[in-house]
């Protein structure tokens, strides 16, 4: 029963990615569990760099099946623009991507609604979102009038899909934002355009991974963003609109619970947020200067520059409890390598009190002050470090103090972007 969960620790943007494509030679399969397109994971190879929004980052695999799980909202004209991409480079897609036929569609209506609201009109606090419409196509998923991936298979019942949104739609994005939403028959036609596309790669995965499962295939699930971007566990309200945490790979792909047997967790040496929302470790000085530019933090799918802050162990600690994580996976400490002190968010304190765990409360994270110990820098480059007992030894003490502050070990540390520049620790599956 060799199923493993990737999953972000921190507010996304932790390298996933990389970590993604590197399992991938060891497994059979890689399956997207939730997010869309707003969701950016880069990974370095052959001296490129390549961005995926919705197909996992498998794919640079020959051998391996990628799917698209249920519980991802699908752009048509993201998806098919990234199909070609990657077919330019001579990336060979039949027989190896796979998606969900009970997917919801971004429509163009969900992206103006998502764009008028993160312009607000005072009344709401802006979240900070890529505008891209995976708020709103979650929220009518919800409602229970998305049009999902299965409907395009009937272009009569596609149609009265589209016409029982179309009216409210339009009168809701005129009242509100002040937007004409393009005509229906338009609408439809955009559709019909990418159908072909997607329905090229239709399946029932829910069928195809307990398949896969029963024929004792090993299979990474990957989620997009991090646990604190979560709907349900995250800095609410902002969050994206999915489950992000681990149990997303149950819903998003049709995976029983019982047949998860490891969930591996990805965390920055520092910790990055994009978008709005609070941020206990934020640093406003030279230091968070220096990881940004040295860490190259710049949002994968909008170029944002990402807010930078030290470690935060809260956080680090409420994800491990929130996802079951076994074991950890360090990225970018080699980001750390100039910093003659590094610090490390033991504690949020708020009011005279020491909050050692995660609060709800948004006024406790937007008001505590940081709780840190201090760590001595080792002042060395680890760039490409593949051996630990190579590191400085005030590197390898920062790891060891992580992995006992957090109660979990490491399976791997990240010395830089490409796939080589990796400490592997132990297997991906204990038995393999």
């Amino acid at each position: 029963m060799p199923v493993a969960v990737v999953v972000g620790m921190q507010w996304g943007d932790e390298g996933k990615g990389k970590i993604i494509d590197l399992f991938a030679e060891k497994v059979d399969v890689v399956a997207r569990y939730q997010g869309g397109h707003n969701a950016g994971h880069t990974i370095c190879f052959d001296k490129k760099e390549f961005v995926l929004h919705l197909i996992p980052s498998g794919i640079f695999h020959d051998d391996k099946l990628c799917v698209i799980g249920n519980g991802v909202v699908v752009d048509p004209m993201a998806l098919a623009e990234e199909i070609s991409e990657l077919e330019a480079v001579g990336i060979n897609l039949e027989g190896r991507l796979v998606i969900s036929d009970r997917a919801n569609i971004i429509m163009p209506y969900h992206g103006v609604s998502d764009q008028g609201r993160e312009k607000g009109n005072g009344k709401f606090k802006k979240i900070g979102t890529t505008g891209r419409g995976i708020g709103p196509s979650y929220a009518d998923k919800i409602a229970r009038t998305g049009i999902r991936t299965c409907d395009l298979r009937d272009e009569k019942y596609l149609r009265e899909r589209l016409e029982a949104n179309y009216e409210e739609k339009s009168q809701v994005l005129k009242s509100l934002y002040g937007q004409e939403l393009l005509g229906l028959d338009a609408l439809y036609n955009d559709l019909i355009v990418f159908r072909e596309v997607i329905l090229k790669y239709l399946a029932d995965t829910n069928v195809l991974m307990n398949d896969q499962i029963s024929q004792n295939k090993k299979i990474l699930c990957e989620g997009a963003q991090g646990t604190m971007l979560d709907v349900d566990h995250g800095t609410y309200p902002f969050v994206t609109s999915s489950n992000s945490s681990a149990g997303g790979a149950c819903t998003g792909l049709g995976i029983p619970p019982t047949k998860i047997d490891r969930v591996l967790g990805v965390v920055k040496a520092y910790t990055t947020r994009v978008g709005e929302g609070p941020f206990p470790t934020e640093l406003f000085d030279g230091d968070g200067e220096q990881l940004g530019k040295v860490g190259h933090e710049f949002g994968a799918t909008t170029g944002r520059p990402r807010r930078c802050g030290w470690f935060d162990g809260v956080v680090a600690r409420y994800a491990i409890k929130t996802n079951g994580i076994d074991a950890l996976i360090l990225t970018k400490i080699d980001v750390l390598d100039g910093f003659k002190t590094i610090k490390v968010c033991t504690g949020y304190k708020f009011e005279g009190k020491v909050y050692p765990d995660m609060p709800a409360d948004p006024k406790i994270l937007e008001n505590c002050e940081p709780v840190y110990t201090e760590h001595e820098g080792w002042m060395e480059k680890t760039v490409g470090f593949r051996d630990f007992e190579k590191l400085p030894e005030k590197a390898k003490n920062f790891v060891k103090y992580l992995s006992d502050l957090l109660e979990t070990p490491f399976l791997i540390v990240s010395t830089g972007p490409d796939r080589e520049e990796t400490i592997q620790l132990g297997p991906l599956f204990p038995d393999s």
